[in-house]
């Protein structure tokens, strides 16, 4: 019995894994290194620690995990998530938990499975100005903002990984006469 136990632990790890690579604030937070230097140990280290989470603590609402993720992310990796991903990565933890407690490794395995098809390559840019930046100036000063697209690394996906909209030039920079001297941006609406 205490084997079966452990093949249905490994899976709930592999399947908490599963979940946390395919989420892209994590993945753009690892590949821009906002954890420093050490991003990658660190989102490995995560997975352990949110199973560890789920061992530990039992009967965890839904609210409970999204806070305790959203701590990770602004304590690990200096990542503030506000894209509307941590209810449902907290869901598809907590639902691969209940299905570890009921020993269910085949629910487990499959849902390991669905998650890394749909999973989602994310990139993020730097969004450039018209201006020509002096490649004398301080970078310390200056705020790149960045652009995020998603394409799909899995065959099938049913819609869940959007591939970005081909979008007009000019709505991706902006225009040297929207930047005032004190390094603000007028923002205008759309026409």
């Amino acid at each position: 019995m205490a084997g079966a136990r452990e093949d249905v632990r490994a899976l709930f790890r592999a399947g908490v894994r599963a979940v946390l690579e395919a989420w892209p604030a994590l993945q753009i937070a690892v590949e821009n290194g906002f954890g420093g230097v050490h991003s990658l140990e660190k989102a490995e280290w995560l997975g352990g620690a949110v199973e560890d989470y789920f061992v530990r603590n039992a009967d965890l609402e839904l609210d409970e995990v999204e806070d305790f993720l959203g701590e990770l992310m602004i304590n690990e990796f200096d990542t503030v998530v506000e894209d509307g991903s941590l209810p449902q990565v907290s869901q598809q933890l907590q639902t691969m938990f209940h299905h570890f407690e009921r020993g269910d490794g085949a629910s487990l395995r499959e849902m390991a499975s669905h998650i890394t098809q749909r999973k989602c390559r994310v990139t993020a840019t730097a969004l450039r100005t018209a201006r020509e930046t002096d490649e004398d100036e301080d970078d310390a000063d200056s705020v790149e903002e960045m652009e995020v697209s998603a394409t799909n690394d899995g065959a099938a996906t049913d819609g869940v990984c959007p591939q970005p909209e081909p979008s007009d030039p000019d709505s991706q920079t902006i225009k040297e006469e929207d930047i005032v001297e004190d390094g603000w941006t007028i923002v205008r609406r759309k026409k």
